[in-house]
């Protein structure tokens, strides 16, 4: 790729930016229940059942969009659905602030989901277009650091500003903000048209045969699916246990307040974020995947094994591993380059979805499962506000199906092809 002149450079950083924005957007959207879930409650008359389908729509939703926004944002280019999905989550959000019921918040929160799905494939397709292929990796974890800013705003900060201002009114006004955010994109980020051999502008058009022909290439590519257990083992375990399941666990088998189990989950993610940063400028750096993924993974099982093992770690013990778990659930951020740079480079979009759908699916099955397992085992003890209370027993079958999903990436991470930080695609059949 030619490097731009200083001017494109700046107009290039500028839209990347604006692309990130919708993306940190879409990640406070996604846990933003989390901080108004009293208000929630109180203002729908809820149960906690139906209010945790009202947080979950946008999850689902997301999930099952992955695989299409790969096909839609390699037609169409990512200005367009950026401006899209802008316009559906100004909707739902819109929607949502203004419920009178908990059936129509429901319906808002689809939306949002279904606005938000798109921002973090487009921004890989994005990166993919616009910046040299080697410093994809670094490019995306500097993306997913500022990205997780959404993800924290959604706890105290939004909690606050719903007791100041009414949760009603904060989602109101992130209706306005989206749709121009959306607009944004759509005027300042360049879609870079591919030209024909006689040098004339080709502009996208949908081509459902091209597009099943593309998204059968990336599945039935052998390379590809190294990249995709290795998104759905630490991905999927790391959505699970920080998710859900981190906190009750250290509370109920560790014996932690909610507080100090709270602080672990909070490094957690801290680290993760950091940790995408570091391990993609790491991997661009060297100029290799396999063998920083190969190191991860199996330090990733091995981290597993202490919980495993059920020894009551001291305080200080147990905040570095939760922060070397945080670090090591980074490393999954690679597979996206893994899987972009074995698939032709125009299919970047939909190689890099199909992995990303791996984990998020992976994720949303392992939460319920991980708690089936707990309830088979669970001897009917209940605290005093009527809650189950579960024993070190009770959640060693969940830690163990998540160990074995670490244990099914460390396995794939032998399977990965070395890139060395480029794309190694070649016509004809793979190996």
């Amino acid at each position: 790729m030619p490097e731009p002149d200083r001017s494109q450079r700046s107009r290039r950083n500028t839209a990347l930016a604006i692309v990130v924005f919708a993306f940190v957007i879409s990640s406070f959207q996604r846990y933003a229940p989390a901080g108004i879930a009293q208000d929630l409650a109180a203002s729908f008359g809820t149960t906690a059942s139906s209010l945790g389908v009202l947080a979950a729509a946008f999850f689902y939703v997301y999930t099952l969009m992955q695989l299409p926004t790969g096909i839609i944002v390699d037609i169409f280019g990512p200005s367009r659905i950026l401006l899209l999905g802008g316009i559906v989550s100004s909707a739902g959000s819109l929607l949502f602030g203004m419920a009178p019921s908990l059936e129509m918040a429901l319906i808002g929160r689809m939306l949002i989901g279904l606005g938000g799905s798109v921002t973090f494939i487009t921004m890989l397709k994005f990166i993919a277009l616009r910046f040299d292929e080697s410093r994809f990796a670094s490019l995306v974890g500097l993306c997913l650091l500022v990205g997780n800013l959404g993800s924290a705003l959604a706890g105290s900060p939004l909690s606050w500003l719903a007791q100041v201002a009414g949760w009603r009114s904060v989602f109101v006004v992130l209706a306005v903000v989206s749709l121009l955010v959306g607009i944004a994109c759509w005027l300042l980020v360049a879609d870079q048209p591919q030209r024909s051999a006689e040098g004339v502008i080709q502009k996208p058009r949908f081509d459902r045969t091209v597009a099943l022909v593309g998204l059968l290439q990336v599945i039935r590519n052998r390379a590809t699916w190294p990249a995709v257990w290795i998104n759905v083992g630490i991905c999927g375990s790391f959505v699970a246990f920080g998710g859900l399941w981190a906190a009750p666990f250290l509370a109920q088998v560790h014996g932690m307040s909610r507080a100090v189990a709270a602080s672990h989950v909070s490094l957690y993610f801290i680290c993760f974020a950091l940790g995408c940063l570091f391990i993609g400028s790491l991997s661009d750096g060297l100029g290799k995947r396999k063998s920083i993924l190969l190191v991860a993974t199996h330090l990733n099982v091995l981290i597993w094994g202490v919980w495993l093992s059920g020894l009551a770690l001291p305080l200080v013990i147990s905040y570095v591993v939760f922060a070397l778990m945080g670090l090591l659930a980074s490393s999954f951020s690679l597979t996206w380059a893994c899987a972009k740079e074995v698939n032709p480079p125009q299919l970047s979009g939909i190689s890099t979805s199909i992995t990303n759908l791996g984990g998020f699916l992976a994720g949303a099955i392992l939460q319920p499962l991980f708690g089936w397992t707990m309830d088979l085992h669970w001897a009917g003890g209940m605290s005093g506000s009527g809650a189950r209370l579960y024993t070190a027993g009770d959640y060693h079958g969940g830690i163990l199906l998540l160990a074995v999903m670490a244990a099914i990436s460390a396995i794939a991470s032998w399977r990965l092809r070395e890139t060395n930080c480029r794309n190694i695609w070649t016509p004809g059949p793979s190996v």
